[in-house]
């Protein structure tokens, strides 16, 4: 699961033993070879996704780490982009990184439940952080989205289609919860990393309670289950109305 250039499992000890900043500050050096980072695939599916509903034209990364998803907004982009991280390593570690020519780029350190922004942004992306948030700590989350987005703005995020229950990935990642649950009801501070807290159905109704207008997208690179439904898809939350047509 883990590349040669990752964290040691000593290290990995200690960042879980932290809190959910400290942790990351300490894995941001070798993030990118770890599995938790969005996989090339479905960033490279969610650009050809959002270059066909575009254009728009001002981006924010929602819990930027390390800024792969901020490399997706400056593909589909015009004007500016904006990557947020309430951790200090992950944004040294994204500013570092060399990117080609395209739209003005800012960084900026950010509790994603307390965004210190107005209504200035187009498009809002992010991947792989649900699971740093509490259920009860969703409403709050789409509210804050919701403020920063321009009327006609959309929130997308892509979503894996949950493992089988009694699958083999469904019992590692249910012993995962169950392994952080126990570590942050014995260990402070906590450590908020949850594999299937958010039911897709939650998702769903905390957009649309938020005042969000909400759609899937199935990104057809990879496939159906066998049920029929997409393996992965885009979750897209509208804030009113829009020039195009928001469908799924």
């Amino acid at each position: 699961m883990f590349s040669p250039e990752g964290p040691r499992l000593s290290e990995l000890a200690v960042q879980a033993l932290s809190s959910v900043e400290r942790g990351y500050d300490l894995l941001a050096p070798k993030f990118d070879h770890t599995p938790f980072r969005t996989s090339d695939s479905v960033l490279d599916a969610t650009v050809a996704a959002l270059l066909e509903s575009g254009p728009y034209g001002t981006g924010l990364d929602l819990c930027c780490g390390t800024g792969a998803g901020v490399d997706v907004l400056r593909q589909v982009c015009r004007d500016s982009v904006t990557g947020a991280d309430f951790s200090t390593g992950m944004l040294e570690v994204a500013r570092s990184r060399r990117r080609p020519e395209g739209p003005d780029t800012s960084w900026v350190r950010a509790d994603a439940r307390v965004l210190p922004f107005g209504p200035e942004f187009d498009l809002v992306v992010s991947f792989g952080a649900l699971g740093h948030f509490l259920p009860s700590e969703l409403p709050g989350l789409f509210a804050q989205v919701h403020k920063v987005l321009r009327p006609g703005g959309r929130f997308v995020l892509p979503v894996v289609a949950p493992p089988r229950p009694g699958s083999l990935t469904h019992a590692m990642l249910l012993g995962f919860d169950a392994v952080m649950r126990v570590r942050n009801a014995v260990w402070r501070p906590p450590f908020v990393m949850y594999y299937l807290a958010v039911r897709f159905g939650d998702l769903w109704h905390g957009l649309e309670n938020a005042g969000f207008r909400v759609a899937f997208w199935p990104l057809p690179e990879f496939g159906r289950r066998r049920d029929g439904s997409p393996r992965v898809r885009l979750v897209v939350a509208e804030k009113g109305a829009r020039r195009a047509p928001l469908t799924s």
